[in-house]
């Protein structure tokens, strides 16, 4: 895989700034990871000149913004569109104090009262593919905190098509894990090629606090170390945890990018000729994704007409990849019309 010209693993892919322009007081605020070999004054102004995405502002947001403001990156943006509940706020401890609070701008008045000195945008708004492309590109890394399989697969598109890095993660009960893709390494489809049937949510499964922001808090560690140009990169691994507190993980430097798959579209992208099916019932979405939406069950999607493109909804983007698959299955491989997803949220 050939990267762009300027790229360099060393720095993490851009040139660090002049060690003389630190933002006033710095030395002091920073003064103990700036001891660090890895860090000194050179590294503190790499983190000082960062512009960093992070995608959901919950239970593994918390943590790693925490972090990443703490270590003085110099811009962040933040995309929540939710508010802070008090369920939250056991794996959220940012948010403490702001219930009702939109979770972005929550984030950003926690990043100003630690260090006024980094630039915050607050995005109360979903992550789409509509939007992505714009938020990603110019990032020098972007993390996935939202633990969602279709987040996750948008954010890894627009990383791949803009060569940047991306950490990911997802947290569930007493485990989960968190890599590093794209940006010169495999993408999120080359580790998990396909999706699961069905998922649990921390709201059904439940989930212990210290477990997200174990994962969150690494997500931070692997921005710093890459933003740092620390070898080996985190690039192309990835760390589990499991019930028991017993941690595993593995290097994925060589998957191949899957040769299919199926990726998600906005709601705007929908066309007039498209064959439209919406596999959320009246009481689930009184209000279909589209008016020549087709009402259909996942386990029995209609062929569409020839030549028509197949637009498959539900709200968290899984029984449509399922459904996806059955529909593909029924025709010759790879004579499958072109099917695409669309994740309505809500979940």
């Amino acid at each position: 895989m050939s990267r762009p010209e300027g790229f360099t693993a060393a720095t993490g892919g851009f040139t660090p700034p002049d060690p003389r322009g630190i933002f006033a007081g710095d030395e002091e605020r920073h003064i103990r990871q700036m001891v660090l070999p890895e860090v000194g004054a050179e590294g503190q102004a790499r983190l000082r000149a960062a512009r960093v995405l992070v995608v959901g502002a919950g239970g593994l947001g918390s943590p790693a913004i925490m972090y990443l403001v703490g270590a003085g990156i110099g811009a962040l943006t933040v995309v929540d569109a939710d508010v802070v509940e008090l369920p939250n706020l056991h794996r959220q401890p940012i948010h403490a104090g702001r219930v009702g609070m939109g979770k972005a701008d929550s984030a950003a008045a926690f990043a100003a009262a630690l260090d006024p000195g980094v630039q915050v945008r607050a995005l109360a708004e979903r992550l789409t593919p509509a939007n992505a492309g714009a938020l990603v590109q110019g990032c020098d890394v972007v993390l996935d905190c939202a633990d969602s399989f279709a987040v996750g697969l948008i954010l890894s598109d627009a990383c791949m098509a803009a060569w940047v890095p991306l950490i990911s993660a997802s947290a569930l009960g007493l485990g989960g894990y968190v890599g590093g893709f794209c940006g010169g390494a495999p993408s999120l489809r080359a580790l998990f090629p396909d999706l699961p049937d069905r998922a649990a949510t921390c709201a059904s499964a439940g989930v212990l606090g210290p477990v997200v922001a174990t994962l969150g808090t690494l997500q931070a560690q692997m921005a710093l170390e890459l933003l740092l140009g620390l070898e080996p990169s985190p690039l192309g691994r990835l760390l589990t945890l499991a019930p028991g507190l017993r941690w595993g993980g593995f290097r994925f430097d060589g998957a191949p990018e899957p040769q299919s798959g199926f990726r998600f579209i906005d709601t705007s992208e929908i066309a007039a000729d498209d064959f439209i099916l919406d596999l959320r019932d009246v009481a689930e979405a009184p209000v279909p994704v589209h008016p020549a939406a087709i009402r259909a069950k996942t386990e029995a999607p209609p062929r569409p007409p020839a030549g028509a493109r197949a637009v498959i909804a539900c709200r968290s983007g899984l029984r449509a990849w399922r459904a996806a698959r059955i529909l593909a299955s029924t025709y010759p491989d790879p004579a499958h019309p072109d099917i695409v997803l669309i994740a309505t949220g809500g979940d």
